[in-house]
C-alpha cells in the first residue's frame, strides 16, 4: 500500500529533475555568453572576445569605373574620393563602404576599416589628428590607426586603396 508521503515523493522527483535540468541549461548558456562576449580566456580554442564583423565584404566590385581622358579604364576598384576631399592631417569616413581615408601628411593617403575594434560601431569622424568613434569614445591616430584612447583593444585594420592622379579608389 502506498502512503500519501510515497505519492508526494514520486511527484516531487520529476519536478525536481525538470528544475535542475532547466537550471543547468540556463547556467551553461550564461557561461557561454560570458566567454564569447568579453572573456579573454574564453572556451578552449576561443580567440578571445568576439570580433567585429569584417570590414571588407568578400564580394567583387560590380561597378565599372568610367574611362579616363585617353579612353582607358582606370585601375583599382570603386572611386571613393578626389584627393582634394581629404584634408592634410585629417580624413573622411565612408560609412556605406565601412572605410576611412586619411592624409596624415601632404600627399600620403591611407585607408583603414571604419569598424571600431571595441564594439563594432562605425567610426563617426576624423578631427584633431584622430579617427573618432562616438559610441564609447575610442580614438585612433590618423598616422597609423593605432589606439589613441578609449576602450578600443587594438588598431583599426588597414584597407587597400590606390591613388591615381586625383582619384582615390578602394581596391
Amino acid at each position: 500500500m502506498t502512503t500519501s508521503a510515497g505519492r508526494d515523493r514520486g511527484r516531487a522527483g520529476p519536478r525536481r529533475r525538470t528544475v535542475l535540468t532547466a537550471g543547468a541549461v540556463t547556467a551553461g548558456a550564461a557561461l557561454t555568453g560570458c566567454a564569447e562576449y568579453g572573456d579573454e580566456d574564453g572556451p578552449a580554442g576561443s580567440a578571445g572576445p568576439a570580433e567585429p564583423p569584417p570590414a571588407t565584404k568578400e564580394q567583387p566590385d560590380t561597378a565599372t569605373p568610367a574611362p579616363d581622358e585617353g579612353g582607358q579604364q582606370p585601375s583599382g576598384g570603386e572611386e571613393l574620393a578626389d584627393t582634394a576631399d581629404i584634408p592634410v592631417g585629417g580624413g573622411k569616413v565612408f560609412k556605406d563602404r565601412e572605410v576611412v581615408v586619411v592624409q596624415p601628411e601632404e600627399g600620403t593617403f591611407k585607408a583603414f576599416s571604419a569598424v571600431c575594434t571595441h564594439q563594432g560601431c562605425i567610426v563617426a569622424e576624423v578631427s584633431d589628428g584622430t579617427i573618432n568613434c562616438t559610441c564609447h569614445g575610442s580614438r585612433y591616430r590618423v598616422a597609423d590607426a593605432s589606439v589613441a584612447g578609449g576602450p578600443a583593444p587594438r588598431p583599426l585594420p588597414p584597407r587597400k586603396i590606390t591613388v591615381t592622379g586625383k582619384s582615390i579608389r578602394l581596391t
